[in-house]
């Protein structure tokens, strides 16, 4: 019913792909409109007035490597790495 169709950003100017996935979504939602914006602006858009998350380093407390993590670390909890704490997370 839906085949892709190649429209241009009116944000970057580069032509991008409206699925015939997204046609059909934008169907169930009742969108009336096509997207004007490519995803990459529209996603630029959306994160436009928040603020970049502050990391904070710190060392895994099970394998020593160093990480990168949303919140101040405090003495009194242990703070793992992504892969440790995936790893913790699945047992």
């Amino acid at each position: 019913m839906f085949e892709d169709i190649t429209l241009k950003c009116k944000e970057c100017g580069r032509d991008f792909v409206f699925t015939a996935g997204e046609q059909e979504f934008y169907a169930e939602k009742g969108f009336q409109n096509q997207p004007q914006r490519c995803k990459e602006c529209r996603q630029a858009r959306k994160n436009a007035g928040k603020a970049p998350k502050e990391l904070f380093d710190a060392v895994c407390a099970k394998c020593g490597k160093p990480a990168r993590i949303p919140f101040q670390p405090s003495d009194d909890r242990p703070v793992y790495c992504s892969e440790c704490f995936a790893a913790m997370k699945a047992q």
